[in-house]
Order: structure tokens, then sequence, then C-alpha cells
């Protein structure tokens, strides 16, 4: 069963004592690797936590999964804790001949780290028990002579605030930003592939925007849908310009989501407004001169700030689909993976019409997490020293998802890795605890960004992935 904890005193966070050591009569352990609650914003705020134990035995995963040598485990499977619950965190050594083991306690992923080496007993051992003072995130290290495993726990997730200020003019700004995209005459230029695939159709499309480029991507539908009868789902993309398959946009994921469930009006949209189908001569050459350090162009000013451009075209991008006769007027569903589940967010704040979004690890989630004491979301810009610090605060904010997110009524279902360092989960919840809509949270205790470790990568899919992709059929059908 998951390990209760045990009720008492313990000194503060930063004291030594918080490592204590405890044998256990059983030899069984916790090996569970994410759990997921749901949070709903209808008449207050409410959390309810799946419960582990029983999900796991209908996967039958009750013991050691296999190529893990440390099997790390805490008190709540899902990594969350409310305020003054105590965080009980243990190790068991699978097979292993090591008398000792490493810790490293890292608290929001800051300077602030505990390191000291315990004396391990064999059993299932108890190295944290206690609870965190204020709202933070904790990543608990453990190494041995040959491997090394992490989990990650978070104290009072629904109190993470950004860490900037909303500025004052902040909806004026965007509703003249959004002023002039409208009032530019929409202009788009359609390509339309060789084969349609089955009944759908495939094209190439163009449209134009104040970005300052083009938005572009591929827009796939059924070829024989009925006027107002179809959902619109829009595809973004993660960080990079090179890499083909989670970078560039392409027919295939057009249609695919296209396919799903009576049929939707698809959009894969890059976030660069590059060119599609090219050789890859064209964006490697756009990755070292005109999108080099693309993230940090413009910094210093509203207009000229990168994301500001990727925001317009996602917004075009929403203005060509709902334009669309076959769009039921009602669903409009946004995807993405880290800078793809930026963009998601981005676009249920910045758009009402933004029924729901589906994204995973998202970035430019509370990039002001840097000033109250935390890592910053991607690409924590406040860290580098380079740039006059009021010089980004007056740049920053107006592009934060943290604050784009405020008030969204869209439903979002987001998914977070407790050990990410690129897109800490902190900031994250410091954004989605902005919106005001229904809210279905997933924490995996043992992800990084990209993934789980391989040894739950099994449990991931069952309690992470599976509902995710559930909730995208049903809400498409």
């Amino acid at each position: 069963m998951p390990d209760i904890p045990v009720p008492g005193m313990y000194a503060p966070f930063a004291d030594d004592r918080n490592f204590t050591v405890h044998k256990k009569e059983e030899k069984k352990h916790n090996c569970y690797a994410c759990i997921f609650y749901l949070v709903t914003s209808k008449n207050g705020m409410k959390v309810i936590r799946s419960v582990g134990f029983i999900a796991f035995l209908l996967l039958g995963l009750q013991q050691v999964l296999p190529a893990q040598n440390i099997i790390a485990g805490q008190s709540h499977e899902d990594g969350v804790y409310k305020k003054n619950e105590k965080i009980r965190a243990t190790v068991f050594l699978n097979g292993s001949t090591d008398d000792s083991v490493l810790v490293t306690i890292w608290k929001d992923f800051s300077r602030q780290r505990i390191q000291k080496r315990l004396k391990y007993t064999g059993d299932t051992m108890v190295f944290f028990n206690d609870k965190l003072p204020n709202p933070g995130s904790v990543i608990f290290k453990i190494y041995t002579k040959s491997d090394s495993a992490s989990i990650g726990a978070v104290m009072q997730p629904d109190r993470f605030t950004p860490g900037t200020k909303r500025p004052k003019d902040f909806d004026e700004y965007w509703q003249e930003e959004k002023r002039k995209l409208r009032q530019l005459p929409m202009q788009v230029k359609i390509v339309p592939l060789k084969e349609t695939n089955n009944g759908y159709v495939c094209q190439n499309v163009e449209i134009n925007c104040t970005g300052p480029k083009p938005a572009r991507g591929y827009f796939a539908k059924p070829v024989s849908a009925k006027p107002k009868s179809l959902p619109i789902v829009l595809f973004v993309h993660a960080a990079g310009i090179i890499s083909a398959s989670w970078v560039r946009s392409n027919p295939e994921n057009a249609l695919r989501y296209a396919k799903m469930g009576s049929g939707a009006l698809s959009f894969d949209l890059n976030a660069h407004g590059m060119l599609n189908g090219q050789p890859d001569s064209y964006y490697d050459s756009l990755q070292h001169n005109d999108l080099k350090n693309y993230p940090y162009i413009g910094l210093g000013s509203k207009k000229d700030f990168y994301f500001r451009g990727m925001y317009l075209r996602l917004m075009r991008t929403l203005d060509f689909l709902t334009s669309q006769p076959e769009w039921d007027g009602k669903r409009i569903l946004v995807i993405g993976e880290s800078q793809g589940g930026g963009q998601s967010l981005a676009a249920a704040g910045l758009d009402h019409r933004v029924t729901a979004v589906v994204a995973t690890v998202p970035a430019m989630c509370d990039w002001g997490g840097t000033l109250a004491g935390r890592k910053g979301g991607w690409r924590d810009p406040f860290a580098r020293t380079q740039y006059d610090r009021q010089t980004l605060l007056s740049t920053l904010p107006y592009f934060d998802v943290a604050h784009i997110l405020k008030g969204s009524k869209a439903t979002l279902v987001v998914e977070m890795g407790l050990i990410d360092t690129t897109c800490p989960a902190a900031g994250i919840f410091a954004a989605v605890n902005q919106a005001a809509g229904r809210k279905i949270l997933f924490t995996d205790t043992y992800r990084g960004h990209h993934a789980s470790p391989p040894a739950y990568r099994e449990v991931w899919q069952k309690t992470v992935n599976e509902p995710k992709n559930a909730f995208i059929g049903d809400y498409l059908k």
C-alpha cells in the first residue's frame, strides 16, 4: 500500500534533521509512476485525487517494475500536497549491493540544495519526512555507485501565482493587436495536395498576418462534411527549427485529427511562419541565421519580441478556421507539447472562442518565476544576465502565458512533470491557476521534460497518455 505520512513535529526544510532513516517491517514499496487529479472551478475550486492503489491494481503493477534498480516513492503518488501535509519520501534498492545512497534535495529549482550520504539498511528507507513551509516544489535525486533516480513533489500548487505583475494595460495592449489583425483583409493562398485521402482533403495553406510573418501549415477536412457540423482542431508544435518529427507541419498530422470522431476541421500550424515541405537545407539556414536563438529576439520591445508574432499567427489561423462553413460554431480544441503546449494555453487566453486545450509540459508559463525564487518557464529569460531587468519587465509580462490565461473559461487538460527542469511544474500551476474554467491536471512524479524513465513508460501510457487521448476522442465525437 502507499506509504502514510507519520504524524508529529519535524524540523524546518533547511534543517539536516529532515534526513531521517526508518526501517519498515515489510519490504513492499511504492513504485507507482504517475497519477492525475482534477480541478474544477464551478462554485469554487475542488480537488479530487484519483486513488493510485486501485489504478495500479488494475494495471497489475504491484511489483517492482523491470530494469529499475532504484525505487523511489512518496506518500502521495501524484506528488501533490496540501498545506501542512508532510512529504514522506522513500527509497528501495532493487537487487543492489550498495551499502549507502547519496540523496540530493533540490527546492524550487533554485540554489537551495541539501546533499547527504545515508547508510542503506536493505529495507525500504525513509529519507525525508517533512513539510515545506510555503508553496513550493522539490526534487529528490538518489544516487548509488552505478545508478540514479529522481522523484518530484509539489506543495500547495493552487497557491502559485505569477512571478511578475500583470501590466495594467495588458488587456488594452492585446485588444489593439487584435484590432490591427482583424483590420488586415484576410488573404489565403491554398495549394491542394495531389491526392485525397479516403474522403479527406489536405491543403498547404498560407494566411497573411500582422505577425510579421504569415501563418503557414496544413489544413485537412472531410470532403463531404455538411455546414455547421465539425469541430476545429488546431495542432501546434514544440520548439526548434530543423527536426521534421516535432517541429515542422506535415499533412499526416492534419489528416490524423481530421479523421477523429465524426471528422474535424484540422490545421497543423508551424510556429514560425516558415514554408512547408522544403528541403532540409532551408530549415538549416533558418536555424543558423534568421531564427537563431529566436526566443530572445526582440526581448526589449513589445513590437519586436518574437512571441508576439507567434501568438498573432495562432489567432489568424483561428480566424481562418472559424470562417469555414463546416465549423459547428461551438468546439475549438488546441493541442500541443512544450512550446506547442504554451501556444495552446496562449490560444485559450487570447481567443475566448477556444473551448478546450490539451497541453503537455507547456512552455512560456511564468517567465517571472525567476524573480520569485524559482526557475522561470522555458527559456527562463530573466536568468539571462546580459539583459536589463527593467527592460525585460517592460516586455515579457505581456507575452507570459501566466498572464494571458487569466479568466479563460476553456477546459484545460494539462500534463506536467514534477522533475521537469525545462518547463517547471510550479510555473505551469502559476499559469493554470489564473484560468476560470475546468481543469484536468496530470502530475507525473517521475517525468522530466521529454518523458518518464523507460521503466515507468507503460504506467505513464495507462494513467496519463490514454486518458488524454480519451478526452480528445470524446470531445470530437
